[in-house]
């Protein structure tokens, strides 16, 4: 018997990472090669012919998989039977303007969005957040999706994840998929924590690991603070200056990934989930914690001893999630 079609929405399907994900989705990468997939293309009016443009190439480009694509403007059509959602399509920060203003904005995307999943989207419906700012996004769609369980919404961690085994693999000379157990901590900003202490290369500690290619403890605790951290917390913005434009291909393969692995099942990854109190973050929170999946939803990781050096980084990235979350509630929005 084959596999049942999936529904898959993607919002700011018109957008560079809407056009970068669909292709991939549509031949397989996602959701696995014998699983056929039906993608819904969510945008605002201004931006429905560049998805109906994209629409038209993937028809032309005859993927095997792919059993219709339907472009539209309404959110309750879009999330139809929806089964995975992929919210992609945010307001930006524009010039001169505050972080109050930009969390507003986006609580009239993300807002209407959560309440239209609610409305018309599958029972066993999984949503993940890329849009920033996406922690808080995903707690103010999922505030407006009441009837759905909030652990059914996660928001896209797995782009700094990647990011911090990149740089790793650079330092420490070796192919990314033999560092293992890395972690990233709070929130999709520059407060976020990436954190090396649990992690294994080769099946050796990647602190120990450091130690030897750097020249000592001292050493690789400074590359750490002075270089890994603020490489990896500043990447978004590296790109921006150096590409002219923000992460495109790097944001889409992370959200395949982070679905993929959430689908297929994994025993360790990143990803922003809503919180249960673990490590002490208040419940409720949308806060990246380093996460497994049996198939099903992600589940955090517990039990991790946690340093005084970690336990600072992660409660200065938690604060700004309350902040945030605060400001959100001011606006009436939770």
């Amino acid at each position: 018997m084959s596999p049942a079609t999936t529904t898959v929405t993607i919002t700011g399907a018109g957008g560079q990472i809407g056009y970068a994900l669909l292709f991939r989705i549509a031949a397989g990468e996602m959701l696995g090669a014998d699983r056929p997939v039906r993608l819904r293309l969510l945008e605002i009016p201004q931006g429905v012919r560049g998805a109906e443009g994209a629409a038209l190439e993937l028809q032309d480009c005859a993927f095997p998989l792919l059993r219709d694509v339907e472009v539209t403007d309404d959110p309750s059509s879009a999330f139809e039977g929806c089964q995975i959602a992929l919210l992609v399509g945010a307001r930006p920060r524009g010039p001169g303007m505050e972080r109050g203003d930009l969390l507003a904005a986006n609580a009239s995307i993300f807002g209407p969005q959560g309440a239209a999943l609610n409305a018309t989207a599958a029972d066993d419906v999984r949503v993940v957040v890329v849009g920033n700012p996406a922690n808080t996004n995903a707690l103010i769609a999922a505030a407006s999706a009441p009837d759905i369980p909030s652990d059914r919404f996660t928001a896209l961690t797995r782009l700094d994840h990647n990011r911090a085994l990149g740089q790793l693999s650079a330092a420490l000379e070796v192919r990314p998929d033999e560092i293992d157990r890395l972690a990233i901590w709070g929130n999709h900003s520059a407060t976020q924590f990436p954190d090396v202490s649990h992690a294994l290369v080769r099946s050796e500690p990647v602190a120990d690991a450091l130690a030897t290619r750097l020249g000592g403890r001292a050493q690789a605790a400074a590359w750490l603070d002075d270089v890994f951290l603020p490489r990896v917390a500043g990447r978004g913005a590296e790109i921006i200056e150096v590409r002219g434009s923000s992460s495109v291909a790097s944001a889409a393969n992370a959200a395949i990934e982070h679905v993929r692995d959430e689908q297929a099942g994994t025993s360790w990854t990143s990803a922003a989930v809503v919180s249960r109190g673990e490590y002490g973050v208040p419940e409720g929170l949308v806060c990246s914690f380093p996460v497994s999946s049996d198939g099903g939803d992600y589940r955090v990781i517990e039990g991790l001893p946690i340093d005084d050096r970690a336990r600072t980084r992660i409660d200065a990235s938690v604060a700004e999630l309350v902040s945030e979350r605060d400001a959100v509630r001011a606006l009436g929005v939770l």
